[in-house]
């Protein structure tokens, strides 16, 4: 069972902020294990007030949906009442926020964590979160929500 330790959620936030900065984007960044809790949490020079806090939603919520904001948002979109009484249930610790910039951290097939990045255009924080992951070497493909085996796009 792998587990994401304060030395890699310190590597992704690191590798975060670099390539933000070569974007020329002052953004937060936040990394949480698989129950969603804090590992690391930084907020660049420059960056907005309440980037850290949208950050850990987006980190929290990947993590512990087990999928990216960005592939939950058509199931929010459809079901709304439903994605809102998730931030109700007594065991949330962070709203659930369906979208870019939220990317869940997965190694050797096993979820381990939740990356969020807040601060630019959704686009923006999306590709820093994929181009951070992608180059540390963890998964970026997941199966279609409900359906176990072959992630989505992939032939088996």
């Amino acid at each position: 069972m792998s587990t994401l330790t304060l030395a890699a959620a310190e590597e992704i936030a690191d590798a975060a902020h670099r390539h933000a900065q070569e974007v020329g984007k002052a953004v937060s960044v936040a990394v949480v294990d698989a129950g969603g809790f804090p590992v690391a949490i930084r907020r660049a020079d420059g960056a907005r007030p309440l980037t850290p806090d949208i950050a850990r939603a987006k980190a929290y919520t990947a993590a512990i949906m087990q999928r990216p904001g960005a592939m939950l948002k058509k199931w929010q979109e459809s079901q709304p009442v439903f994605f809102s009484q998730l931030s109700q249930l007594p065991g949330a610790a962070m709203p659930i926020l369906a979208t870019e910039g939220s990317v869940t951290i997965k190694k050797d097939g096993e979820v381990i964590g939740g990356l969020g990045i807040a601060g630019g255009t959704a686009d923006e924080d999306q590709q820093i979160a994929d181009a951070v992951l992608r180059s540390l070497g963890y998964e970026l493909e997941f199966a279609a929500w409900g359906v176990s085996g072959t992630p989505a796009g992939k032939e088996a």
